[in-house]
């Protein structure tokens, strides 16, 4: 098969990197929890939006992200049976080229990059599974579209889901 995974929310924790920023920032006490349903800067005073919507631009942002729980081994063990190719959109922040290729170096040495799709419009991919966070992703996906659970997410619906990556294990192998 030739699977397509998202890196942010899906293998990367951005979601935590922005809460953990803010906190930091504006000496905060913000959690996922409290933001469930919403993008972090929607649940933050609107005088601190702005700052928050400006992190990914940050350099560093991408590169000191947190893999998420049973990424790297899931994936390590898809990519020894099927085509894996990480699709995420890189160019939306001039930071994140770079520092998303090196973040996989360091966390996913297993992928190659002549396997890894920075791009804008997902909708070009043509593959067997598409695992993203954002469901706008996967509406026009032609394959197997499963939507990875993240907070901002919770609340969409119509779309097969996994939780973690121990669900997407289970779903795949």
């Amino acid at each position: 098969m030739r699977i397509f995974v998202d890196m942010d929310e899906v293998m990367a924790d951005t979601y935590g990197a922005h809460i953990e920023m803010y906190n930091a920032e504006f000496d905060g006490r913000l959690t996922a929890e409290k933001c469930a349903g919403n993008e972090v800067w929607n649940m933050v005073p609107e005088a601190h939006q702005d700052s928050v919507r400006k992190h990914a631009r940050r350099r560093g942002f991408f590169r000191d992200l947190k893999p998420l729980d049973g990424s790297i081994a899931v994936l390590k063990q898809l990519a020894s049976q099927h085509d894996i190719y990480i699709a995420s959109a890189a160019m939306q922040f001039p930071n994140s080229l770079e520092e998303k290729s090196d973040w996989l170096d360091e966390f996913f040495p297993f992928i190659s990059w002549q396997n890894r799709i920075l791009c804008g419009h997902k909708h070009i991919l043509n593959g067997d599974i598409l695992i993203d966070d954002r469901s706008y992703n996967l509406e026009n996906f032609d394959g197997r579209g499963i939507l990875f659970t993240s907070p901002h997410n919770i609340n969409t619906e119509g779309f097969e889901r996994a939780d973690t990556w121990l669900e997407i294990g289970e779903k795949l192998f």
